[in-house]
């Protein structure tokens, strides 16, 4: 029995499904003159604010979630990863 052929597929699901976290890139708009999308601390108003993004702030894309009718996407600031938090799906590009 020969393998190879079904390892290399699963080597290459397994890389494509890897190289796709964090590729997912998303930017601050809609926000209207001198306002700040808020970055809270969880998926609603009643969370912390941590800050405001200006728009055409990037953000790396992880997970979305509807709360109260709201949808809210977990995000990173792409230029600081280590900064992360929840903001409103109707301000980001794309959603």
């Amino acid at each position: 029995m020969h393998h190879t052929p079904l390892l290399v597929i699963c080597a290459f699901i397994i890389f494509a499904g890897c190289s796709s976290v964090g590729s997912n890139r998303t930017v601050v708009e809609r926000t209207g003159p001198e306002q700040l999308l808020k970055l809270r601390s969880g998926p609603g108003l009643g969370f912390n604010i941590i800050m405001g993004l200006p728009d055409g702030t990037e953000l790396n894309l992880r997970d979305c979630v509807t709360e109260v009718g709201q949808r809210w996407c977990q995000v990173s600031l792409a230029d600081a990863p280590q900064v992360t938090g929840y903001v409103s799906a109707d301000y980001l590009s794309g959603q």
